[in-house]
């Protein structure tokens, strides 16, 4: 921190119109309220459901934590405490770099989530009769543990080498404290940070991508050995919640670092920005729940239960 020249930023947010940032600010306001609910619900109901009590609905609860804790690193910030609602666009640098370092290890952290949460499904799918000897509950808080502490040691290394960097520029190109917004505006020599940042990309995207490919692999060659179209389609039935999160998610990613041209970089990172931030938290409560008849089942026994408890 001994060569940063800047004690704030300025956060530049998605757009200056008045009227754009009033839809923008109803449009996130609604998609965080429902994310956070949505997610909520489902932790809630993996705690006080007896259906929901096997591995699947552990990573599940865990990943819907995750998407809470990601999403608010990176919308309320935006909507209340700067830009749209107060007008104010600074940042200090202190908050600045926290916000970096939290929305970084909540979003790295739910790809290797998602990776377990295949492996997960291979286990369940094509070894069924040690799938709860494989998968104990001593195993899945190891699983859980590990990705934090994978992330940790990943976001750290860079982590320290951004907080060394000096600042030239105090105008940052988002709406919330990103970081290649903020080596743009870095004076300082950002080459082996960008190569270390690339480089854990890499490793982070590729090494859990592999994961969830392979175990679909052979989910997908197991359901098709399977007999009958029944066993089929209740067999993809448990897993297709999850491909399609997984798509939504690494999609995006692939989006970003396919960008057309330099000029339009940064509105498109920001418009993905608002899909992984915002979008997709929201969406995923409601694709897990419309998609799984258990979750749907332990939902309206939930709400039962509510409606009688307020009778009496």
């Amino acid at each position: 921190m001994r060569n940063r020249t800047v004690t704030t930023f300025i956060l530049l947010g998605l757009t200056n119109d008045p009227q754009l940032q009033a839809l923008i600010f109803i449009f996130l306001f609604l998609t965080y309220m429902l994310s956070a609910t949505g997610n909520l619900t489902i932790i809630i109901l993996t705690f006080v459901d007896s259906h929901l009590k096997t591995p699947m609905y552990f990573f599940l609860k865990n990943f819907s934590f995750l998407e809470i804790l990601f999403t608010s690193a990176c919308i309320p910030s935006y909507l209340f405490l700067y830009s749209i609602s107060t007008g104010d666009r600074i940042i200090t640098y202190n908050a600045c770099m926290s916000q970096l370092f939290f929305a970084y290890l909540f979003g790295i952290t739910e790809f290797f989530l998602l990776a377990i949460m295949s492996y997960d499904r291979y286990i369940a799918i094509c070894k069924p009769l040690h799938y709860m000897t494989i998968m104990n509950h001593k195993t899945c808080k190891i699983f859980i543990v590990g990705c934090w502490m994978t992330t940790l040691l990943i976001l750290l290394p860079p982590l320290g080498l951004v907080l060394e960097l000096g600042f030239c520029d105090s105008v940052i190109d988002h709406f919330f404290c990103d970081a290649n917004p903020l080596l743009k505006i870095s004076c300082s020599n950002t080459w082996v940070l960008e190569q270390m940042v690339l480089g854990s990309s890499v490793v982070i995207f590729i090494m859990t991508l592999i994961c969830v490919v392979l175990s679909y692999v052979y989910i997908i060659r197991t359901i098709l050995r399977l007999p009958s179209a029944q066993q089929k389609k209740k067999a993809f039935s448990t897993c297709s919640s999850h491909i399609i999160v997984v798509s939504i998610t690494y999609g995006s990613c692939i989006f970003v670092y396919t960008k057309p041209s330099a000029k339009d970089a940064m509105a498109i990172n920001k418009g993905v920005t608002i899909l992984t931030t915002s979008i997709s938290p929201m969406l995923n409560p409601f694709i897990y729940t419309l998609r799984n008849k258990i979750v749907k089942q332990a939902f309206n026994d939930f709400i039962k239960r509510i409606v009688l408890l307020s009778k009496h």
